[in-house]
């Protein structure tokens, strides 16, 4: 080999050596991990949850975790095209639930992945109507669509910000067969998308959260903007935990008031609907076990520490860690509870 190609060669070994993170045994994890989500925004809850995740474990494993916002498409084939553990996932219940609506590019995450553990919950999911609307809270939306009432939704379809709709119909439903047809969805995209469907009298009640809309709902009742809560359908146990001083300039206490039991939206007939937007960790199916058991000793020692209990609170996060064989195991039962309220009202 002459000294060109033997200088050519070197440099192809040495870029193959920089292109593949080396791992000192299999079941260590490597120095550089890129943890997808399912979000494209950098400035969303997924985005913000995830960086704190990152930044923990990032200084309690001595390694770089990079967060990158690819949306939920991206996120899915980047993690299942990576068994290394250089790559891993984190996102929200719409993981789930997307695939029992029927979304495409959504697959079975407890088939096609390794569902790791719950980190937190953003319990702001939340259901609104302009403050001067003549349904100023949840009983009245029942009461106006069992009346005949057609009462327009404005929701993103598939996932979070459908499961309350379906819940809301599945229990008009059940208090008054055949009055579900009067609840009516508007699909659409965006927050702002479903802000301005309310601000232009195009929709009755728009799903929303109290991060994005408390702003609004502070607002005197003859700006066009201004929003009251009706829902929050986080657990009233949920919201009791969050900082006494909750978000923007409703408190705690006052937030308490848009959920259940002072809010009824029923279950079953006997319960009432209850969601908490909750995330957590995906792995490759085919990732070894003990980079994963990594993570959940890291993360398991970092909840224990305290610390990020504070910095999750002060962004509005309910910190709500589960390791991973527990929190599969919940999330599938969770999954199972929904799937009831989807499958109820399929055929309307």
């Amino acid at each position: 080999m002459t000294g060109l190609f033997k200088t050519l060669a070197t440099a192809a070994g040495l870029a193959a050596m920089v292109a593949t993170p080396i791992l000192a045994s299999a079941s260590e994890l490597p120095g550089n991990v890129r943890m997808v989500i399912g979000s494209k925004s950098t400035g969303g809850d997924t985005y913000q949850n995830s960086a704190i995740i990152a930044e923990a474990l990032s200084k309690k494993l001595d390694i770089n975790v990079k967060v990158d916002a690819v949306g939920a498409s991206e996120a899915f084939k980047a993690l299942e095209r990576d068994s290394r553990g250089t790559t891993i996932m984190i996102f929200h219940d719409q993981s789930y639930l997307a695939h029992l609506y029927g979304v495409r590019g959504y697959d079975d995450i407890f088939e096609n992945f390794k569902v790791g553990p719950t980190v937190a919950i953003n319990p702001g999911n939340a259901y609104l109507v302009a403050k001067n609307s003549p349904l100023q809270s949840m009983e009245d939306v029942i009461a106006a669509a069992s009346a005949g009432q057609r009462v327009r939704v404005a929701i993103q379809a598939g996932g979070v910000s459908e499961i309350g709709f379906s819940a809301l119909k599945n229990a008009v439903k059940i208090q008054h067969p055949g009055a579900e047809e009067n609840i009516v969805p508007v699909n659409t995209g965006s927050q702002a998308d479903k802000n301005q469907l309310l601000f232009d009298g195009q929709a009755d009640v728009i799903n929303g959260s109290v991060q994005a809309n408390e702003q609004f709902t502070q607002l005197p009742e003859d700006d066009q903007k201004a929003m009251r809560f009706i829902w929050l359908t986080a657990r009233e146990e949920t919201i009791a935990q969050a900082n006494p001083e909750g978000m923007g300039d409703t408190t705690r206490d006052e937030l308490l008031a848009f959920t259940t039991p002072n809010v009824s939206v029923t279950m079953d007939g006997k319960k009432d609907f209850t969601f908490d937007k909750e995330f957590f960790l995906l792995f490759n199916k085919d990732m070894d076990p003990e980079q994963i058991a990594t993570i959940d000793k890291a993360l398991t020692e970092i909840f224990a520490a305290g610390e990020i209990q504070e910095t999750q609170k002060a962004s509005f996060f309910i910190p709500n860690f589960k390791p991973s064989a527990e929190a599969t195991e919940y999330l599938k039962a969770k999954r199972e509870d929904y799937r009831h309220i989807i499958d109820a009202i399929a055929t309307n």
